[in-house]
């Protein structure tokens, strides 16, 4: 109660802030004004809000103003499809980057004007908003998503992929996610400037029916009162539609994520090696061909037998993550846990669990698991907001209910005391179901704990 009620006083300043700025501004204007003394100059604020009164009770300021903005946001829509496309190939291909990035940056450099007058000579005036509109934001949006992919969380990837998280769910769960904050700050610069360049496109081409139509038509009559108001439609409407997209891009977030938790399992169901079907898979590589930068994998074959049980021990740095890496994609999708914690911060402990699990695996089994493991867990609660103990043993949950033929662990059992590691390691062992187990530790206990015998020494 007492937080809610600091929060409404918080607030209550602000506003009283934001009102004490629009008064101070507001007798500027007044004072100007009357000093000017020149109404065509520099209307007063009770001209301009009889203009704009007057403007607003007209049924035709509404239909102009919505022709306009419907312009506006079809150039903004093409920007943002053709952005997102171009965006997607240059992560992929550093030839293509090179190629089309020098031409954005020239078009971003490029005066409206010179842009706008292009496009008339080539496309005329009823489409010229629409492709100044698009041109004007595409550099925008494309560096944004170029940004947002390039510092995306690539070892967080590289979990989805190898549980079996692909197309449209790897892109729910992941990259949308990663590259929303730069989508956000993209549309707050990009939105406005976007009605800006549309009027502008309008009022240079003299489109018929538009908003810079009548704006030019009040410059030409001196109306400066006029010129104004339809100055404050266009930046009221500017405002609006920037907190309307991006409220519903805020939106999009964790309506993707969870779309993607809700479809686990989708693509999965029936396949071979799903946890669920019992199916293990086994392994057999020459270690040493795939990693020659690692002296110590130097001459390893890994064969190990369907249902089998293999150790890696060895010190720090001597190639145990790199023989478990390498074993993971012999035999993904499987289920892993990494050595670095590879969750999603702001999603729950259930849905971490849930968005990489077997299509047969349900909310319910899999929050029983969560509280089996992490007794006296909120199975809803962010997993931020857990201790490291706790976060590692949501990551061998997830492991538990992933499809593949093999569980891989690599030092799993950090952060955990002697008691919690043998009452996870029996979880293990009850669930394992007959996959392949493949143990990374630098502690024999580890093994002990996980009835493991085989023992390979890096």
């Amino acid at each position: 109660m007492r937080a809610f009620a600091r929060q409404m006083i918080e607030r209550m300043k602000a506003v009283a802030a934001a009102g004490a700025v629009a008064a101070f501004w507001l007798a500027v204007w007044v004072f100007v004004a009357a000093l000017v003394a020149q109404p065509l100059i520099l209307p007063g604020p009770g001209a301009v809000v009889v203009a704009l009164l007057r403007l607003v009770c007209d049924a035709g300021t509404w239909a102009i103003l919505a022709g306009s903005g419907v312009r506006i946001l079809g150039g903004l829509a093409l920007a943002a499809v053709c952005g997102g496309l171009l965006a997607g190939i240059s992560s992929r291909s550093r030839a293509f980057a090179r190629l089309v990035a020098p031409a954005l940056s020239f078009v971003k450099a490029t005066p409206v004007a010179c842009v706008v007058v292009l496009l008339l000579i080539w496309l005329g005036s009823a489409r010229v908003s629409i492709a100044a509109v698009f041109l004007m934001a595409l550099p925008g949006v494309y560096f944004s998503l170029v940004e947002g992919l390039t510092q995306a969380d690539k070892p967080l990837e590289q979990m989805f992929r190898l549980h079996g998280v692909r197309g449209w769910r790897l892109f729910c769960a992941h990259t949308w996610r990663e590259v929303l904050p730069f989508v956000l700050s993209c549309a707050r610069a990009v939105i406005g400037m976007s009605w800006k360049a549309g009027v502008a496109a309008e009022l240079i081409g003299m489109a018929v029916g538009t908003v810079g139509e009548r704006i030019y038509q009040a410059k030409l009559l001196i109306e400066t009162a006029d010129l104004l108001a339809w100055t404050v439609l266009v930046v009221a409407a500017s405002w609006a539609c920037e907190r309307v997209l991006v409220w519903l891009l805020r939106a999009s977030g964790p309506v993707a994520w969870g779309a993607a938790v809700r479809a686990h399992g989708h693509g999965l169901h029936g396949r071979a090696g799903a946890v669920s079907d019992g199916v293990s898979a086994e392994l057999a590589f020459a270690v040493g061909d795939r990693a020659p930068w690692a002296p110590a994998l130097d001459g390893l074959v890994l064969n190990v037998p369907a249902g089998g049980r293999i150790c890696v021990m060895g010190t720090s740095g001597v190639g145990k993550s790199t023989l478990l890496a390498l074993a993971a994609g012999e035999c993904a999708p499987c289920s892993m846990v990494f050595q670095d914690v590879r969750l999603v911060e702001g999603g729950s402990a259930l849905d971490n669990v849930l968005v990489c699990a077997d299509a047969r695996a349900d909310a319910s089994s899999a929050a029983a698991l969560l509280r089996l493991l992490v007794p006296g867990v909120d199975v809803h609660a962010r997993v931020a907001e857990l201790s490291g103990g706790q976060r590692r043993r949501v990551e061998i949950a997830r492991a538990l209910l992933c499809p593949g033929g093999a569980v891989i662990l690599d030092e799993p059992f950090t952060g955990l005391d002697a008691a919690a590691r043998d009452a996870t390691a029996e979880v293990v062992l009850d669930l394992l179901d007959g996959r392949m187990l493949l143990l990374a530790t630098h502690d024999v206990a580890d093994a002990q704990a996980l009835n493991i015998s085989d023992i390979i020494t890096l």
